[in-house]
Parts: structure tokens; C-alpha cells; sequence
């Protein structure tokens, strides 16, 4: 049942996900989603309601940005659009997972979305710059493919790859690689859900809700980069995914 209380915590969970998913790049659904698995809903449901607040997140976070120059518009534009079947795909794959596989691969998700984050930092020369390492296209795009399943399957974005991506093989820095993001997140997110929506998936009172905080978050966040500690955010956040994680695997062991 929602009431009050449902809404100021979905408020707020939707304001610090759009802090740090405009931060990080990876635009907010690694918190948003976790949080509607523990509050019940289906694999679907899940995927599409938090996709409704990744896509304002994105929306707040790439305006800032692109006022403040800070996009590379035509490594994004090319892994935007090679994300796109991606994320067609990933919404009729939310259909046929069961709740208790979609627990489990979302788990390993984060767990993979926290090694990104303490470790991506470290890959970087005395410049700050990131060193490419890898120059393939057919790899990159499919990397971008993948990356469109997995925003609309699980609802986080897609970001945990996206930012990768372009931290390792195209040799961007974080201050690069979180606002470029955030516009291939725009477009993955938008697809995914217009097609959740015609299927009738999102629970729009939650996804609402969550929507009008991350909008909020996700100016805050586009305001901050450049100005906090990346380091502090790097260890809080995987911190909150590892407890997460741990309560999805922890559900999924209960109901065997």
C-alpha cells in the first residue's frame, strides 16, 4: 500500500540516486532498482518503474551538462544508438525472467557495479587521463549492445558498462566518461521504457515518485563533479550495493 511514508522514502532514495548516478555516470538505477526488489514488485515491474526515474535523472544530468560542455557527443551518439535493440531486447527479456533469477543476476550486477567502482579510478596516468587499451569496434559495439539489455532488463541505465567502456578503451577520465554517459543513458532508458510502457509494466505511482527526486539529484550531481572527493563517493556507494546485494541473495537462499 503506499502512503506518506512510501512517498518521502522513494523521494529521497530518488534525490540520492540522481546525486550519484549523475556523479558516477551510471545513472541512478543501481539504487533504484535494488530498492523496488526489496519492496516487492516483479522482474518487469522492477526494470521498467526504475527506468522512469534513470530517465529523469539522465534528462536533469545531461541538460547541466551539455551547458557545461562537458559531453563527448560523438563517441555517445554511436554507442547511444548501438544500445537501442539492447534495450528493445532487454524489456520482452523482463517479461520471462522468474523474480527469484532476476534477484540472483541483479546480485551479481552489483557486485560487478562495485569492483567498477573502487577500482576504475585506478587505471589512470599522471595526467589523469586513462590509458586505452583496447581499440576494437566490433568490441565496442557490442559492449554497447550488451549494455542496452542490461539497462532495460534490470532498470539500472546501463552506465556500469557505458563508463567503462569509455574509461578503458577510449581513454576518457571520469569527468569525461560520467556526463557522455549519462547521454547514451538518456536515450537506452528512453527506448527501454517506451516499450515497457506499451506493455503495460511501470508502476508509475512508484516510478512517479522516484522520478521527481532523481530530477532533482540529478542537477545536485552534475553541480558537484569536480568539487567532492571521488574517492569518499567511490566507498560509500559500493558499501550500500554490497548490503544490498547481499539482502537479494540472502531472499533467494530463504525461498529455496
Amino acid at each position: 500500500m503506499f502512503d506518506v511514508t512510501s512517498f518521502v522514502i522513494l523521494i529521497a532514495l530518488g534525490i540520492g540516486g540522481g546525486i550519484f548516478g549523475s556523479l558516477i555516470g551510471v545513472g541512478g538505477g543501481i539504487i533504484f532498482a535494488p530498492a523496488l526488489t526489496l519492496m516487492g514488485l516483479n522482474p518487469s515491474q522492477i526494470s521498467s518503474t526504475s527506468l522512469v526515474a534513470v530517465t529523469s535523472t539522465s534528462i536533469s544530468s545531461v541538460f547541466s551538462y551539455a551547458r557545461q560542455r562537458r559531453i563527448k557527443y560523438k563517441i555517445a551518439s554511436s554507442l547511444a544508438i548501438m544500445s537501442i535493440p539492447g534495450a528493445i531486447l532487454g524489456a520482452y527479456l523482463s517479461t520471462v525472467i522468474s523474480i527469484e533469477f532476476f534477484q540472483l543476476l541483479f546480485s551479481i550486477i552489483l557486485i560487478l557495479a562495485v569492483f567498477y567502482i573502487l577500482f576504475s579510478g585506478r587505471n589512470k596516468d599522471k595526467k589523469g587521463q586513462t590509458k586505452p587499451r583496447l581499440k576494437s569496434n566490433p568490441l565496442l559495439y557490442s559492449c554497447a549492445f550488451a549494455a542496452g539489455i542490461v539497462s532495460s532488463l534490470f532498470g539500472v541505465g546501463g552506465g556500469i558498462i557505458f563508463v567503462p567502456i569509455m574509461l578503458i578503451m577510449r581513454g576518457m577520465n571520469m569527468y569525461e566518461a560520467a556526463p557522455s554517459s549519462q547521454f547514451i543513458i538518456l536515450i537506452s532508458s528512453v527506448t527501454g521504457l517506451v516499450i515497457h510502457i506499451i506493455m503495460g509494466h511501470p508502476n508509475y505511482v512508484y516510478g512517479l515518485s522516484l522520478a521527481a527526486g532523481a530530477f532533482v539529484g540529478g542537477a545536485i550531481g552534475s553541480k558537484l563533479l569536480g568539487h567532492i572527493r571521488e574517492g569518499l563517493l567511490r566507498i560509500f556507494l559500493s558499501i550500500s550495493l554490497l548490503f544490498v546485494s547481499s539482502r537479494l541473495i540472502f531472499g533467494v537462499i530463504d525461498d529455496l
